[in-house]
């Protein structure tokens, strides 16, 4: 079988394994016809397939093991050429009488490995490695820069020079580069880069969960921080302490915000980029989950002329966005609107936007009480941090002003005790609290292959499932091509709205724990974000085990 019949076989085996659809495969396929690529080096340069992934998938595919990380060569090549092993994406191992073991990153095409075999008078041992473990084993053998090599062994205390000839290397550039765009393309929220004691991990936050993406020989780890650094106009020489940025860069025609965070760990700085595509966020209440029930009570609260809205959660729980959206609801002309943000993630037409800057004394509470001088009608506060905060937010809503935050609890119930814990008094509470709302972000199951079944009797009752259903259905992931073989695809919320009915407010005046004012609520006909869940799972739009995971819930 020649490369071309193998290459056919291999993209029929990706189609059959899900792990690739028909439309990127033909077009991979199309470029490699047009610019005279391998198959293989069509499908990372067009970020179709993580390096690892299609390693693992070349090696189950071949039969041929994975090469152990790191890759090293001999030191002695046998009189074979560098460039003809680097074009062929080979790099060997090791070297005995008989054998000579290799790393191949494309054993479709075996003409490298004859090549070999002939050159040296040996039988060729494959194993199979990614395009870029190939290329760090040359970097580090002969630290060549023309192609793929990426500068290493710069002191700790090197000097700015050449932290700045690490960035500015081309192979870093490309890197980069590629990271980036494979990220943007699959949609990951947040790139980490993490040096590990020997080599470099990538990882991408997709649909909510960390997957890991390849890992890069430690020879990368100062080439790509210095770039990213330079790029994000952070100091490139310190390294001791952590540092954020900013930068902008155009991904496949469209302009994306990235905020760059670095810290410093055992083995060198760890870097995480957290991905802000604006045409990606839809500002609509009903995609990011409310129900028409839900979005009723929302524009309700939104429609009163002063008290606060908050919107609670941990991190990533999707809390700004859905401010944002409510911002998008009020935004009229009629209205002026005023935002203090840490930072500024997305730019809103009509809304006038400000970042804190702690270190020369601009912070939420001081930003705010500015704002009450610019006779504003609505306010946003990023995030209500300390007592100082919220006694000014409380004072906000007091005079007339609506005001939009957010809170890191757990529940909306949560909330109104993390108030009480700053400070603030009951009845000041009370008087101006309009809304809370609880939220998670659960993975969507893949439409196209989601598999029913019949819960067991234990969970139909332990979770109450059944309900005026006889026979409650819940859903399995499967996976297919659609969904890259995870069997998600996209994510949703799971959402709980504490309204300020008069029950609520006399629970929080006599000092009601967080359980108590939810009992209160949920008597009242509050759905919980765990009770949202369920009713999702049962719909097929998400799995139990997805909303068990976001919940922590037990009941």
């Amino acid at each position: 079988m020649d490369s071309h019949a193998r290459e056919q076989a291999f993209g029929q085996y990706l189609l059959g394994r899900a792990l690739l659809s028909e439309a990127l495969l033909r077009q991979a396929q199309d470029v490699s016809v047009d610019t005279r690529d391998p198959l293989v080096r069509s499908l990372t340069k067009l970020g179709f397939m993580p390096e690892v992934r299609l390693a693992d998938a070349l090696s189950e595919f071949s039969e041929l093991p994975r090469a152990t990380q790191p890759l090293t060569l001999p030191e002695s090549l046998q009189g074979l050429s560098v460039e003809f092993l680097k074009f062929h994406g080979i790099a060997p191992l090791s070297i005995t009488e008989e054998e000579i073991t290799v790393a191949v990153s494309n054993p479709l095409d075996d003409a490298g490995i004859r090549g070999i075999e002939f050159a040296t008078s040996r039988r060729a041992k494959p194993l199979i490695a990614t395009l870029s473990d190939v290329d760090s084993a040359f970097a580090i053998a002969f630290g060549d820069a023309d192609d793929t090599a990426m500068l290493d062994g710069t002191d700790s205390d090197g000097s700015i020079e050449a932290l700045r000839d690490l960035a500015s290397d081309a192979p870093a550039i490309r890197l980069v580069q590629r990271l980036i765009t494979v990220a943007v393309d699959r949609k990951a929220s947040d790139i980490h880069i993490e040096p590990i004691e020997t080599a470099v991990k990538v990882r991408f936050r997709l649909d909510g969960v960390l997957q890991d993406i390849e890992t890069l020989s430690s020879s990368y780890a100062s080439p790509i921080v210095s770039r990213i650094k330079v790029m994000a106009r952070l100091n490139i020489a310190e390294r001791r302490l952590p540092q954020d940025g900013r930068l902008n860069i155009t991904v496949n025609g469209k302009g994306i915000d990235f905020r760059v965070a670095t810290s410093p760990t055992l083995h060198g700085e760890s870097l995480v980029l957290r991905i802000l595509d604006r045409q990606e966020v839809e500002l609509d209440f009903a995609r990011l989950g409310f129900d028409a029930a839900l979005t009723a009570t929302m524009r309700a609260a939104l429609q009163k002329p002063y008290g606060i809205v908050l919107s609670t959660g941990p991190t990533g729980s999707g809390k700004t966005t859905t401010l944002y959206t409510a911002l998008k609801e009020l935004n009229q002309p009629e209205r002026k609107i005023l935002t203090v943000e840490d930072p500024i993630e997305y730019r809103l037409t009509g809304v006038n936007q400000t970042q804190i800057k702690p270190q020369i004394g601009y912070t939420f509470a001081s930003a705010l009480r500015a704002f009450l001088r610019q006779d504003p009608d609505v306010l946003m506060v990023g995030e209500i941090r300390d007592r100082e905060t919220a006694e000014v937010a409380i004072q906000a809503a007091l005079t007339g002003h609506l005001l939009l935050s957010t809170l890191h609890t757990n529940t909306a119930a949560a909330a109104v005790s993390r108030l009480l814990d700053m400070g603030i008094d009951d009845f000041l509470l009370t008087s101006t609290l309009n809304l809370v709302i609880g939220q998670r972000l659960v993975r969507r199951l893949c439409a196209a292959c989601r598999d029913p079944y019949e819960p067991t009797a234990e969970i139909v009752d332990r979770f109450k499932l059944a309900g005026e259903r006889r026979h409650p259905v819940l859903y399995h992931t499967v996976g297919c091509a659609l969904c890259g073989g995870v069997g998600y695809a996209g994510r949703t919320g799971l959402l709980e709205l504490l309204e300020l009915s008069e029950p609520v407010r006399r629970a929080i005046l006599t000092r009601a724990d967080a359980g108590a004012i939810e009992r209160e609520a949920t008597n009242l006909g509050m759905r919980t974000m765990f009770m949202h869940g369920l009713e999702l799972a049962q719909r097929g739009d998400t799995t139990l085990e997805e909303v068990l995971r976001v919940t922590r819930a037990s009941e």
